[in-house]
């Protein structure tokens, strides 16, 4: 059987308490000091903060903790992936600007960036943006990419095999689900090594493990792919 890779969403919604830190414990500590909680005062630092990594290691997950926690402060905040083809302008509104997936920024999509940037700085307002790449080797133009590489900078490691292991086995355990060895190496090897996808699978599976009364299994795993 060929390899599946699942891009899944987190059907809970992204959180900084539902990202398992591991090698990325700096980063997430980080930005949860500079968001702030009920009990600690939020540092909004303008100093931008970049964190670069390769797919699965937790980017897109971490802005998206940052504009949930923001929003539930009551903040504004400007958000620009490379599926936006066509940014809308500053708005003075906004009290952080997010940048995802700066790596496949088109020529149009880096100049709203750039704008967005210098005005985010000139206001005294956050940056935090995402990218595969470290500053120094992204494709983008050098106003660009130099603003992205002098504040804060982290690499985010993807979790190894024995952490998201761990993660799925508690995760399942909470809910009260039995996973064998071999239904964790087949959700291991043949999905997305991105944790968020392999717990949404495991959500989906229970789900479907309900709905049918039956076990998890590696034929029940097939069964629900079939079916979708």
């Amino acid at each position: 059987m060929k390899q599946l890779a699942l891009d899944i969403g987190i059907a809970t919604g992204p959180s900084f308490d539902a990202f398992f830190a591991g090698p990325n414990e700096a980063a997430l500590r980080h930005l949860q000091v500079w968001v702030g909680s009920a009990g600690s005062p939020a540092l909004h630092s303008p100093v931008p903060t970049y964190l670069w990594g390769e797919g699965g290691s937790g980017k897109t997950h971490l802005l998206e903790s940052v504009r949930v926690a923001l929003r539930e402060q009551g903040a504004s905040v400007g958000w620009l992936h490379a599926g936006l083809l066509e940014p809308p302008e500053f708005d003075e509104r906004w009290g952080v600007v997010l940048l995802d997936d700066v790596h496949l920024y088109t020529a149009v999509q880096q100049h709203a960036a750039f704008n967005w940037f210098v005005n985010a700085q000139t206001l005294q307002r956050g940056v935090v943006a995402a990218g595969a790449l470290p500053p120094a080797d992204l494709p983008l133009r050098e106003d660009l990419r130099t603003r992205l590489g002098w504040g804060h900078v982290f690499h985010l490691q993807v979790l190894s095999e024995t952490e998201r292991r761990a993660v799925l086995r508690q995760a399942a355990d909470a809910r009260g689900v039995m996973l064998s060895d071999d239904v964790l190496d087949f959700m291991l090897h043949r999905f997305s090594r991105d944790l968020g996808s392999l717990m949404e699978l495991l959500t989906q599976l229970d789900g479907y493990a309900l709905q049918t009364q039956r076990a998890i299994t590696i034929p029940l795993i097939r069964s629900m792919l079939e079916n979708e």
